[in-house]
């Protein structure tokens, strides 16, 4: 408790968590893109591209990219770190990919900083799912066809099941769906999910590499090749082509199976 009262003693700075949004360097807010180039340090995820960080030239800039199935930094070092630096600096940015709020562990990271007594702000960014609905043209509700989304992933805690249930929805889209999505669609057809259901995989979304695959749920069933950057997988009736929209675009997107 002593130490908890000497830390709220001395002058913190502020942090701001800020969503860097989907990848593309023009796809952050403008409140976003004035807090980096005001920063005195930057901790950034694995997914902010360089083209991010130089509109933060000024920063110091710190790693704490965690990336799945890859060696990470520890949340509880990320929670540690920030502390640390609002201690040392008046501007302080924590930049997230997509939205802080929304699969970015934002509630450990902001229990942290409020135990301490340090002031946050969070600036929203644009999330992958929205950002991957306009590269592909595709509405995620359709009037008539699909009235609810819902966003999810399957990794889920330690003390958590290893397949968690599913969302009952008509548009579904899988964060994080790489290596997951085959075990997604096996379990929607065997909930009687027709086999011809359409599926948009989107890998590296707003980006110069964005790859866009689009194929039936049974497909979707045997399984994604690597992919080399984050990959979001949309399933749903509304994901289906409109009657005069190109079923792919010159150099967007690619038929077959091989993503």
């Amino acid at each position: 408790m002593a130490l908890l009262e000497n830390e709220v003693l001395r002058q913190s700075g502020k942090v701001y968590l800020v969503g860097a949004g989907p990848g593309a360097a023009d796809l952050i807010t403008v409140r976003g893109a004035r807090l980096l180039a005001q920063a005195d340090v930057v901790l950034y995820d694995a997914l902010v591209t360089p083209e991010m960080l130089e509109l933060c030239a000024q920063a110091e800039l710190i790693s704490v990219g965690k990336r799945s199935g890859q060696r990470s930094t520890a949340q509880e070092a990320i929670n540690a770190l920030l502390v640390d630096c609002a201690f040392k600096f008046k501007t302080v940015v924590r930049l997230k990919g997509g939205d802080p709020m929304l699969f970015g562990r934002a509630d450990e990271e902001l229990r942290a900083l409020e135990a301490h007594g340090i002031a946050v702000e969070i600036v929203p960014g644009i999330t992958t799912a929205v950002a991957a609905a306009a590269a592909t043209k595709q509405p995620l509700t359709k009037r008539g066809v699909a009235r609810s989304v819902a966003f999810f992933t399957s990794s889920t805690g330690p003390d958590q099941p290893e397949h968690p249930a599913l969302p009952h929805t008509d548009t579904m889209v899988q964060y994080m769906g790489g290596r997951e999505a085959a075990a997604t669609a096996e379990r929607l057809l065997a909930q009687g999910r027709p086999a011809d259901t359409p599926v948009v995989v989107v890998e590296n979304c707003s980006r110069p590499d964005e790859r866009i695959e689009r194929l039936p749920l049974s497909d979707l069933a045997r399984g994604l090749e690597a992919a080399h950057g984050p990959v979001l997988v949309m399933i749903g009736e509304a994901l289906r082509l409109r009657e005069h929209q190109p079923g792919l675009a010159a150099g967007a997107e690619r038929a077959g199976r091989g993503f």
